[in-house]
């Protein structure tokens, strides 16, 4: 039997190529690790079952940011549990900077979160966010100014 090909790469493959990616994404959703393992097991399972036939690895990649934010979005709803974000600092492994701006992310509200995660942490332009959040570009760009604005408060500073 013939292994499953996703844009040209294996299952194996697309999940270690693409695990920070969506972890990313469902820890900044769901404020708890726990949760956010449950949401990626949940985004890998559905690529693996549902195979849908990409076109590129960034079509593969928009594909599971897409799918993380619906999965997380739907656990949320499912569960309706928050923990605090400052419980959450201690858990981020990740160096200093990316530290940084986790914190400051997890402080912003969800609709601006999304589209500042993308475009800071993923390096996503606007259109390729437009595209990914399926919302017109201008919208991302409102987001994205008063996303920046509120970072700036957290930081205290001219510079976020």
């Amino acid at each position: 039997m013939a292994e499953k090909l996703f844009a040209g790469i294996t299952f194996e493959q697309a999940v270690r190529k693409y695990s920070d990616t969506v972890t990313g994404v469902c820890v900044m959703r769901l404020h708890n690790s726990a949760d956010a393992e449950d949401c990626f097991q949940n985004v890998f399972f559905k690529l693996y079952y549902k195979s849908p036939d990409f076109k590129s690895d960034d079509h593969l990649k928009a594909w599971l940011i897409r799918v993380s934010i619906h999965e997380c979005t739907s656990y949320m709803r499912k569960f309706r549990r928050q923990i605090p974000v400052d419980s959450l600092h201690n858990e981020i492994t990740d160096d200093t900077d990316n530290l940084d701006i986790s914190w400051a992310l997890m402080k912003t509200p969800p609709k601006y979160r999304d589209v500042l995660y993308l475009h800071y942490c993923e390096q996503y332009k606007v259109k390729e966010i437009a595209e990914i959040l399926s919302i017109k570009e201008n919208t991302v760009k409102s987001l994205l100014k008063r996303g920046r604005e509120i970072l700036k408060s957290l930081y205290g500073g001219d510079n976020a």
